[in-house]
């Protein structure tokens, strides 16, 4: 979650917040060159599954759960459970050449869930029980975070095998990233003018500009720099970098409404100083899709 606050951020906060962060980054990495090697023999994907499952599932149950303590009964092991599962369709579907064969299995999968969620509705039903509201705010959940997860791990497997394979995925998640950090701290240091003060007091203009600017250097370094592969996103890297990176910034925002509205600071304690699994890959939400729009009308020598 970009944090580009308009005031200094607390010492201690900061400590964690990249104490915590060492430990993602880390882990993460050390899953992608394990996923990179085929480690164990097992195809591409299957070693950075485990993560697409866990947030999945944490992500939602903490929507579940904040919903729940605004009043409306979502079941978070029921809404975070069906929300898991999209991601493993999409890995289990990666044999499929067309990428739109995958998401369509996805969307397949998304609408026999609804049907589930009816079936629960109908079963526990009760007059006055809010049955309406709860089958749109878990399927509007569900969508929102299930549905990008599955659009990641299918970019996991348009890279194809070994480290060059981990391009389009890596690329996206240090794209919106890279913009989380500079936004945060350039908007804590020297914003002044407010973004969306209603929705976000602490984001600012001159955090989001520095977002963008942090955002297209790293897509230049990744796609071009480094020469880590001769494949690119429809576009280039100015094109990769300005539309996910706005695309990461409006999903921020998005969760920050999201908050606003249910009266929460952070989504969860999952992840300590970096708050919950929602904090963590609000941003990454939005530039999924986009992220693999480009790579899928892209990504040829």
């Amino acid at each position: 979650m970009s944090a580009n606050s308009a005031s200094p951020p607390r010492p201690g906060s900061l400590a964690s917040r990249a104490a915590v962060s060492v430990v993602v980054v880390a882990t993460f990495t050390a899953l992608c060159w394990a996923d990179a090697t085929g480690l164990g023999g097992t195809r591409a994907g299957w070693w950075l599954l485990p993560v697409a499952v866990c947030v999945a599932a944490g992500a939602a149950s903490e929507a579940a759960a904040m919903a729940w303590r605004n009043g409306l009964t979502l079941s978070p092991s029921l809404v975070g459970g069906v929300t898991a599962i999209l991601p493993v369709v999409a890995l289990v579907s990666a044999q499929a050449s067309n990428p739109a064969a995958v998401i369509g299995r996805v969307a397949l999968t998304l609408t026999l869930m609804l049907g589930l969620l009816f079936v629960v509705e109908v079963a526990r039903y009760r007059p006055a029980s809010q049955a309406l509201p709860r089958i749109a705010a878990s399927l509007l959940t569900i969508s929102a975070v299930g549905l990008p997860l599955a659009f990641m791990v299918d970019l996991r497997q348009r890279g194809g095998n070994g480290l060059a394979g981990l391009l389009p995925l890596v690329s996206m998640v240090a794209v919106v990233k890279g913009g989380d950090i500079a936004a945060y701290l350039v908007g804590s240091r020297f914003g002044r003018w407010r973004m969306a003060p209603l929705v976000s007091p602490g984001k600012t203009w001159e955090g989001a500009a520095a977002s963008v600017a942090a955002s297209l250097a790293v897509a230049w370094l990744i796609l071009d720099g480094t020469g880590w592969s001769e494949a690119v996103p429809l576009g280039g890297w100015p094109v990769y970098g300005l539309a996910v990176g706005v695309a990461g910034m409006l999903g921020d925002l998005s969760e920050s409404l999201v908050k606003r509205e249910l009266g929460m600071k952070d989504s969860g304690r999952a992840l300590g100083g970096l708050g919950g699994f929602l904090d963590l890959v609000d941003a990454l939400l939005f530039a999924a899709p986009v992220a693999w729009l480009l790579w899928t009308l892209g990504g040829q020598p």
